[in-house]
C-alpha cells in the first residue's frame, strides 16, 4: 500500500530521534488528504500503528522502537534495508566536495554573432 512507502519516507527524513505514532499518522494523513477525498484519521492511525508493530518485532527489522514510549525510527544499526533508505544521491554533495567538471563537451562552443 502507499502508506508503507510514506511511513518509511517520513522516518528516513526524521532520522535518529524518531517520531511518535500520532505525529507519524498525522503526516501520512496529510499526505493523502486532498480537496476531493478525505481519509478517516482513525483508520490511518490504526494502520500506521499496526504497521509499526508488525515491522519492529525482530532485532533485524527495518523499524525499531526508541527509548521513549510510542516513538519509532529506522533501524540503521542492524538492518541493511533501512540503511539503503538513507542514501542521498543529490548533486549538492558533488558541488560541495569541489569536484571539477572534466567533461569536454561542457565548454561553450557556440558562435558569437558580434565578431
Amino acid at each position: 500500500m502507499a502508506y508503507d512507502r510514506q511511513i518509511l519516507k517520513i522516518l528516513s527524513e526524521v532520522g535518529e530521534r524518531g517520531l511518535s505514532v500520532r505525529l507519524l499518522a498525522k503526516n501520512v494523513y496529510n499526505m493523502n488528504c486532498n480537496l476531493f477525498s478525505s481519509q478517516d484519521f482513525n483508520e490511518v492511525y490504526a494502520y500506521v500503528q499496526q504497521y509499526l508493530l508488525r515491522n519492529s518485532k525482530g532485532p533485524n527489522s527495518v523499524i525499531e522502537r526508541t527509548d521513549k514510549r510510542g516513538h519509532y525510527r529506522l533501524n540503521v544499526n542492524n538492518s541493511s534495508d533501512a540503511r539503503q533508505l538513507l542514501f542521498d544521491f543529490s548533486e549538492q554533495q558533488e558541488e560541495q566536495d569541489g569536484a571539477v567538471d572534466t567533461n569536454p563537451y561542457a565548454v561553450d562552443m557556440s558562435l558569437s554573432l558580434f565578431d
